[in-house]
Parts: C-alpha cells; sequence; structure tokens
C-alpha cells in the first residue's frame, strides 16, 4: 500500500518539528534541549509511559495497543548533531556555530514523533510499541549506553528497528540487506619519540616526521598485501600533528585515524599487523613508537528473518521496484549495533533524495521523505503486533 494519508496530512508539521530540532543542534550526550523536546511532545500525544535519562540523556515512550498484551517492538531514532559549521544558508540553519544536523538525526527524531503521534491515536495493535530517542550516536555509543541502562529488559523489547537516511537513493525508495549491512569501527592513536634538532643538521636527529611519514605509507599495505581482497578493510590516517618552527626537527609528532571492518576476524588481523607494522618502522628509524588500539562500534548485522519483514514493510509502502534488499554493505559505523546485538532486529535506508553527503557542511534532510518515513514505522508496527 502508498504512504499513509494521515502520514502526509502530518507532513508539514512533522517538517516544523525537524527544522526547529535543525536550527538548535545539539552534540553527544548533551541533547537536553532536544530531549525536552521529545519528551513534551510524547507526553502531548498521550503515551502511556514516558521514560527519561536512560543513556544519560536518552528518552523512550511507550505506546500500549487496544490490547494491551503482546509483544513489545522497538523503533529507534538519533538525536545528535556533528561539530561542523553549516554552510547550507537555509532559513532553519544551525542558530550555534560550530554545530549542525549534518547526518540528518533531526529527520530521525521528527519521524519517528510523528509515527508515535499516529500509533498512540490509533493504537490499531496488540502489544506495545517502544519509540527509543538515542543520544551520542556519533561517536559516543548512547545506544551502547542505554542498552547497559536495561532498556530491552525493562521495557520487555523482542525487536528492535532502526532507520537512516541515505544520500543518492531517491526520495520514496529504500534499501537494506541480511547481515552485516554497516561496519565495525576502531579508533587508532600513534605517538612517535625520535630526537628533535635543528633542520639544517638533521643528521644527528630522529625526525618523526620522517617516521610519520613512512608509517602513514606502510599501513596502506594491511589492506592491499595482508588482507584477502575479497574481504573488506579500510585503514586510513586522519591526523598528522609534529612540529611548529620551519628550522626546527620536532622531537615528537602523533598520527590517529580509523579501521573499519566487517568481519571479527578481519579487525584482529588489522589490529595485530598494525602493531607489527609499528614496530617495524620504529626498529628501521631507531625512534620509539606507541599505539592505542580503541575498538568502537561492533559490526552492524541485521538478522535474516526480521530484515525479509522489513523488506516487506518498506516494500507495501514503496513497490517491489523501489526497495533494493541486497545492497552493499557501508564502511561507515552505528551504534544501533548494539541494540542488534542485544535483540533481533533490521537497520533500513530511506531515500534522501540528491542531497549533498551525510557529514558534510551542505547537508539537509529533505522533508519530502517525512510521509515515507512515518508510514514505515506505523506498518511496522502494525504489522509486527497484528491485533
Amino acid at each position: 500500500m502508498p504512504i499513509l494519508n494521515r502520514a502526509a496530512e502530518m507532513q508539514g508539521e512533522v517538517a516544523e518539528w525537524r527544522r526547529r530540532l535543525h536550527r538548535n543542534p545539539e552534540l553527544n550526550f548533551d541533547v537536553f534541549e532536544t530531549a525536552s523536546f521529545v519528551t513534551g511532545k510524547l507526553k502531548e500525544f498521550g503515551c502511556d509511559e514516558v521514560v527519561t535519562g536512560l543513556g544519560k540523556t536518552g528518552v523512550v515512550g511507550i505506546i500500549r495497543g487496544r490490547k494491551g498484551d503482546g509483544a513489545t517492538v522497538g523503533l529507534r531514532a538519533d538525536m545528535d548533531a556533528l561539530p561542523i559549521t553549516e554552510i547550507t544558508g537555509k532559513p532553519y540553519a544551525s542558530a550555534t556555530p560550530g554545530k549542525m544536523h549534518a547526518c540528518g538525526h533531526d529527520g530521525h527524531t521528527a519521524m519517528l514523533l510523528g509515527a508515535a503521534k499516529y500509533l498512540a491515536e490509533t493504537r490499531n495493535f496488540a502489544g506495545s510499541v517502544a519509540v527509543i530517542f538515542q543520544p551520542a550516536e556519533e561517536g559516543g555509543g548512547g545506544g551502547n549506553e542505554m542498552v547497559k541502562d536495561g532498556m530491552m529488559e525493562r521495557f520487555a523489547i523482542d525487536k528492535v528497528f532502526g532507520m537512516h537516511n541515505m544520500p543518492g537513493l531517491p526520495v520514496g525508495h529504500f534499501a537494506i540487506r541480511p547481515g552485516p549491512i554497516m561496519a565495525a569501527t576502531a579508533e587508532i592513536t600513534i605517538r612517535i619519540k625520535g630526537r628533535g634538532g635543528h633542520a639544517a643538521q638533521p643528521h644527528v636527529t630522529i625526525d618523526p616526521i620522517v617516521v610519520g611519514s613512512h608509517l602513514v605509507t606502510a599501513l596502506q599495505a594491511i589492506a592491499s598485501r595482508n588482507t584477502d581482497p575479497i574481504e573488506s578493510l579500510v585503514v586510513s590516517i586522519t591526523k598528522f600533528h609534529a612540529g611548529d618552527a620551519y628550522n626546527v626537527i620536532p622531537e615528537t609528532a602523533e598520527l590517529a585515524g580509523t579501521v573499519r571492518t566487517l568481519k571479527q576476524e578481519v579487525a584482529q588481523n588489522a589490529e595485530k599487523r598494525i602493531h607489527a607494522v609499528c614496530a617495524g618502522v620504529a626498529a628501521t628509524f631507531g625512534a620509539a613508537i606507541e599505539v592505542d588500539y580503541d575498538a568502537n562500534y561492533p559490526v552492524t548485522f541485521n538478522h535474516a528473518d526480521e530484515t525479509v519483514f522489513a523488506g516487506d514493510v518498506a516494500a507495501g509502502i514503496a513497490g517491489d521496484g523501489n526497495v533494493r534488499r541486497d545492497m552493499p554493505p557501508l564502511m561507515g559505523g552505528e551504534d544501533f549495533s548494539y541494540m542488534l546485538n542485544a535483540r533481533p532486529g533490521a537497520f533500513i535506508f530511506i531515500g534522501n533524495g540528491d542531497s549533498a553527503g551525510l557529514h558534510h557542511p551542505a547537508y539537509d534532510f529533505d522533508d519530502e521523505a517525512i510521509a515515507h518515513g512515518i508510514s514505515y514505522w506505523v506498518r511496522l508496527a502494525e504489522t509486527a503486533l497484528a491485533a
């Protein structure tokens, strides 16, 4: 079936909520105004229970169906923004310099609020729906904190579903795949200690910039020469800090970056090889190198049955031809992975049209996607909890 008439009617109102959130971005766990706005709306809608402070600043609303007995399905949206200065020039652009909703979490939150309003009005299901509003997806692990706070057990959540917008995918389209859909992430910090000195006498120094330069090149061989080319691996050095004068070879340098994988064994080998490469380069140049390897988000892994179910729900809204069920996995990370580790479920992408890419200062969520997102959430809940 197509998008819900009620969802289409709500689009303007929900777009205003989205633009209000867009104007007032907040980072990490410090989403106090956003969480307050969400809490107020859920209470206004008549949710049976509204709980705040989960995972530090997360919010959960419980909506019970006309037949209260039954399973509980969790629907999750993320609330936090990014430390980026917006350049869209839109009338509702960020009012806070250095912060913006560059990943569409404002749209995710607004769509789930729209679905919560609809479900609280109709209650055409058995059991309960838990609408989950999570802080700190962008590196803080807010999803993990909500799970550790006992959210799944407290609300007896049986299955959990997530959704993210995708630039380049047409509005009204969806994309999903079973198994790994987004990568596990790790952060690496590499500290090099050489011997500083005058830039005119490099022969009496151990130049950490030269050491670091060789290291950046050598680390690329982990993906190209130490990993099966069929497998997916990214090793990217994204920071290189050293020195502050034209005529001084510094004593130290620091590099940092990210590792992305889709399989645990590939991640383990990458970590092992990073340590080995750093040790080898240190021995070659006589420098000392320390490595901190911090495994972060796990792989976002879609459960087989729930992926088929989510794809079928999306096809009922968009049509079979507008749902890609075999999308290639993405090497970005997503902390909905923690919720999928705790309960069966699936993560789906919804089209954002021809917009700037995620995490770009010109990105903006397309409000035309709102009715499609609301319809997906409502139909998923109603179908999963058929009365």
